[in-house]
């Protein structure tokens, strides 16, 4: 089954806990604290295997979520850091996030790696809250929050060279000729529903990946007919194959054919206009095809401009022309780079998931909202998710803190007085003049 379209979910791990621990050794008369700090969450990480070349597994798999961090332990050792979680995609994979539409990243290199949802900090134990003034705190943090997000991928398929064409102008029949693939092929429209590969032995130790890319029609690039569904597999191809019907035979012109066919592929991506191209004038042993011929030949010249293509005469049934054909394509690829010029687009993308960590912008606001009071700040609901609000030392702690940020100033600007409801994220405590804050979720 051929998937080339999925929509997932992925979650980096937790952190782990720190933990609240004393030393109680005989003949250590002021141990102290000793509570180890918690492991860190593992990240998601995909990774491009070339062995692949669908997304089915994510059809039935769309939830991965990567492992937490172990808590921390006694006598200041730190918890384990969970493996991070491998996923393997196949080359050519587009990896977009669903809410933004941005492109997070496009891998197109055995072995390329990129971190989609990277995992939680772990907490720290209350050997790292030691002071002078409070030798022995009952204070630790509890794991930060991997991060979550819904991914769309989408596969491009990564062929050397891309068969184009309208339907039932013997794309299928070219790949099964000059291959061992088996695509469908039937005397009707759109037969090729998923684009088919194959590996083309060119002879003299040369071979390149061919793929047969489902029919094209007037309007594809609007999304008519396969549309889009066609047209994002012809941006990886290196050189495209241009299968013409010279015969005729569905009472079309051949030359209109190769027109629109271009128009559509340019609307999509103006970049294809500068991809090599091969016109390959098929179904040569049908009656008046080289009258057809002749007459595409001299319409040509009239629109080519500085651009030449190469057009070579084939039948898929005789086999004329065919190793013509592979030579020629062979000829251009070892022209060409190795790969489409996407290498910039994947360099900025993974700079940009690599560098996402910044520094926490301390700013918030405080609304009134029927009779209580909420504080908005994605540092601060952070902040108290890490806090443990069991610990009555912990609790003081993130009073101190906000203080300090001018939360309580804000508070009484807006009005809030003793015994007011004061919410922040998924906890909610009263606000008390002067005093300290009582939480409760």
């Amino acid at each position: 089954m051929f998937v080339d379209k999925a929509k997932i979910f992925v979650k980096g791990g937790d952190g782990g806990d720190g933990i609240i621990s004393f030393r109680r050794e005989l003949y250590v008369p002021e141990g102290g604290p000793a509570g180890g700090d918690g492991g860190n969450g593992a990240n998601v990480i995909f990774r491009v295997d070339e062995g692949l070349r669908t997304l089915v597994d994510f059809r039935y798999q769309k939830h991965f979520k990567a492992p937490r961090g172990e808590k921390g332990k006694t006598k200041g050792m730190h918890g384990a850091n969970a493996d991070d979680m491998v996923v393997r995609i196949p080359p050519g994979t587009v990896i977009i996030d669903d809410d933004t539409q941005e492109v997070i990243a496009d891998m197109t290199r055995h072995g390329q790696e990129v971190v989609v949802a990277k995992g939680g900090r772990g907490g720290r134990g209350n050997i790292r809250f030691a002071t002078a003034s409070n030798p022995a705190p009952y204070i630790s943090e509890n794991g930060e929050e991997g991060q979550e997000r819904w991914i769309v991928l989408e596969l491009k398929v990564m062929a050397d060279v891309g068969l184009v064409g309208f339907p039932s102008v013997g794309k299928s029949t070219l790949l099964s000729v000059v291959s061992a693939a088996k695509p469908k092929i039937g005397a009707y429209h759109f037969t090729t529903l998923t684009p088919n590969l194959g590996v083309v032995d060119v002879g003299e130790g040369r071979s390149f990946v061919m793929a047969d890319l489902p029919g094209l029609i007037e309007g594809a690039a609007e999304g008519v007919g396969l549309g889009h569904e066609f047209l994002r597999h012809v941006e990886r191809t290196r050189v495209i194959i241009h299968v013409v019907d010279m015969s005729a035979s569905e009472g079309r012109d051949p030359f209109e054919d190769w027109v629109k066919i271009n128009e559509e592929l340019v609307k999509y991506n103006e970049k294809l206009a500068d991809r090599p191209q091969i016109i390959a004038a098929n179904k040569m042993d049908m009656p008046e095809s080289a009258d057809q011929l002749e007459l595409f030949r001299e319409q040509l010249d009239e629109v080519r401009g500085d651009k030449e293509y190469e057009i070579v005469p084939i039948s898929s049934l005789t086999k004329q022309g065919i190793q013509e054909l592979l030579y020629k394509a062979a000829d251009l690829l070892d022209q060409m780079p190795s790969a489409p010029e996407v290498d910039e687009v994947v360099e900025v993308e993974e700079r940009k998931v690599y560098k996402y960590e910044k520094k926490d912008d301390d700013s918030f606001t405080v609304r009134k909202e029927d009779g209580y009071f909420v504080v908005e700040s994605p540092s601060i609901e952070r902040f108290i998710k890490r806090t443990n609000l069991n610990s009555y030392d912990a609790v003081m702690r993130f009073a101190r803190v906000m203080r300090n940020m001018g939360v309580d100033t804000a508070l009484r600007k807006e009005g809030a007085k003793g015994g007011d409801l004061v919410q922040i994220g998924d906890f909610s405590f009263e606000f008390f003049e002067g005093a300290d804050y009582y939480f409760g979720e």
